[in-house]
């Protein structure tokens, strides 16, 4: 018996995703939780076989949970509306089994299941697509420096919090802007979220 947990903050949706896949004669959903912090308590409690997340929840995405789990002998397949390169490739590093997308065919997940449990990986192909496309193109250091700008900070603050003169950061801010295309500061982060890239 596959025993399951998942993580959705959808009620409705995690209602209909456990009677899904209660339907089936090899799998037990064990645990249901409405956002990561939950997830991770009932994985620890109940030791399932697999934890099925999605990613944008309350307390702890499911990312965040993932990467938890990584310690625990528990398979993650992130189930998610969201067909974004950066979340993407944060999945990928916490060792997630799989990665699909909620507007795949049901039956599609139980067999996802399966395929994972005999130790394959199972990734939305679009995604695999996107990953290959599109690298970011920021540095470690303009990383930090837009996190910053999206934390509210204004030059100077980035400047003494990063011990750079303000001239360098104003340097740096124009080369992000010119990396992602966009006109301003609000466009940068905007599109930088799009992408999933935040950390």
């Amino acid at each position: 018996m596959i025993r399951i947990v998942i993580a959705e903050d959808q009620r409705m949706l995690l209602g209909a995703l456990g009677s899904l896949l209660s339907l089936e004669d090899d799998m037990e959903v064990v645990g249901k939780a409405s956002n990561g912090e939950e997830a991770v308590a009932l994985a620890r409690q109940h030791h399932p076989d697999v934890c099925i997340m999605d990613i944008e929840m309350p307390l702890k995405t499911g990312l965040e949970a993932a990467e938890e789990l990584e310690e625990l002998d528990c398979k993650v397949i992130i189930l998610t509306t969201f067909a974004r390169s950066g979340y993407f490739q944060r999945a990928l590093k916490a060792k997630v089994s799989g990665y699909l997308l909620k507007d795949s065919p049901s039956e599609e997940l139980a067999s996802s299941i399966r395929s994972i449990m005999q130790g394959r990986r199972i990734y939305a192909p679009e995604l695999v697509d996107d990953v290959y496309a599109e690298e970011n193109p920021l540095t470690e250091r303009e990383k930090e420096v837009l996190q910053l700008v999206a934390d509210g900070k204004n030059t100077k603050e980035i400047a003494e919090e990063l011990s750079l003169k303000t001239g360098t950061v104003r340097n740096y801010i124009s080369t992000i802007l010119d990396k992602l295309e966009v006109k301003n500061r609000i466009e940068a982060i905007t599109r930088f979220k799009e992408k999933g890239w935040f950390k």
